[in-house]
């Protein structure tokens, strides 16, 4: 045994005694209410012959080569970059390998010391990453919680960053966009949003969808969740782009995306123009699925009017029995453990998606109603 691993170990030996531990796990096919494809976009024979076709008329190249910095750079890149400006109503936009690397090296890069990055408790562990990785102070705000993130932004100084999502992960709910973006307006303060589970969801994201754009300092938007792909841009300004590319690690210091990601990036937003009655397919569920759990006394759902629909069983143990009973009807759902969520907070998060069918809904309700 190396003598590192005497402490890895003992970590790992904590995390059994806690029903914590994680482990990679292959399910068979099932009735998927857990993963992020909401619109079946990573499943689609329609994107996937998109995607051919744009292959065989492209360049034949697997890889990059290198950095955008050195030789992995495209004109491809640039065209869907310029692409996504014109898309998502913004000034500029810079591809990254993934909604992680793009939250890394922006929140990283931009905040000095003496700066203030305020975040929402419930933010994701990538913001929580990039947080830390920077030299700026940081200060929790009481999720969605107005009054208190005025009250940081009283007390914060130097450039102060407000960090939240449009939709959270784990909770499902909406931020209070309009209201929090008034306050950064109030107290100069830049408001920086990711917008990973609204992308597609909810067409271009909640900030176009308040016409928000022209307010935000910057947007993350993630193609691995409705969009069935992989890879993530930051929006915002000219400025902003030039100061990323000079100073965002995970941007410099990374192989570029390949040819194939580029164009699954650019048909997936192509189809997705195209899917407004998936979309609508997928709200229809998510309110059937809703009035179905109205009124229910017996289990504590929280309030969500987006795809992630969160039912807490407080404890590692008790989260994980309900999920194998529930699994036994060959329904694919998955507990969310404490120490990813507060202790007391340990769920089931139930993804509604576009291709589940009323029956499968019904059959889900009915195996938790009857727990």
């Amino acid at each position: 045994m190396f003598p590192a691993e005497k402490d890895l170990s003992e970590a790992l030996d904590k995390r059994q005694e806690q029903n914590s531990l994680r482990k990679l796990t292959l399910f068979k096919k099932s009735i998927d209410f857990t993963s992020n494809d909401y619109l079946g976009f990573a499943k689609s024979e329609v994107l996937f012959n998109m995607i051919g076709e744009k292959i065989s008329e492209s360049e034949k190249k697997i890889g990059s080569g290198g950095s955008r910095l050195l030789s992995g750079n495209s004109k491809e890149a640039e065209e869907l970059e310029a692409y996504f400006a014109k898309y998502y109503h913004s000034e500029s936009a810079l591809l990254f390998n993934s909604g992680y690397d793009a939250n890394i090296g922006l929140l990283s890069s931009i905040a000095k010391k003496g700066d203030s990055i305020l975040y929402d408790e419930l933010v994701h562990a990538s913001i929580h990453d990039g947080i830390r990785l920077s030299k700026a102070d940081s200060f929790p705000v009481k999720h969605n919680d107005i009054i208190h993130l005025e009250e940081r932004l009283k007390q914060s100084s130097g450039n102060m960053y407000v960090v939240i999502e449009s939709i959270y992960s784990m909770d499902g709910d909406i931020a209070p966009l309009r209201e929090i973006s008034d306050l950064c307006k109030l107290h100069k303060a830049n408001l920086i949003v990711d917008e990973a589970h609204a992308t597609g969801v909810f067409g271009k994201g909640i900030v176009h969808h308040l016409k928000l754009e022209e307010d935000i300092f910057a947007r993350v938007h993630t193609f691995g969740k409705a969009l069935g792909c992989h890879g993530a841009v930051v929006l915002g300004s000219q400025i902003l782009n030039e100061y990323m590319v000079n100073f965002a690690r995970s941007f410099i210091y990374t192989t570029a995306l390949p040819l194939h990601s580029l164009i699954s990036i650019e048909c997936a937003h192509e189809l997705l123009e195209k899917s407004e009655s998936v979309q609508k397919k997928l709200h229809d569920n998510i309110s059937y699925f809703k009035e179905k759990i109205k009124g229910s006394d017996k289990h504590h759902w929280l309030e969500s009017k987006s795809s992630i629909q969160s039912l807490i069983v407080p404890g590692n143990n008790e989260v994980r029995e309900l999920c194998a009973k529930i699994q036994e009807k060959d329904i694919d759902v998955r507990p969310i453990l404490n120490p990813t969520v507060p202790k007391g907070k340990e769920r089931i998060r139930v993804c509604m998606h576009s291709y589940n069918t009323k029956e499968e809904i019904d059959l889900l309700f009915e195996t938790i109603a009857s727990e």
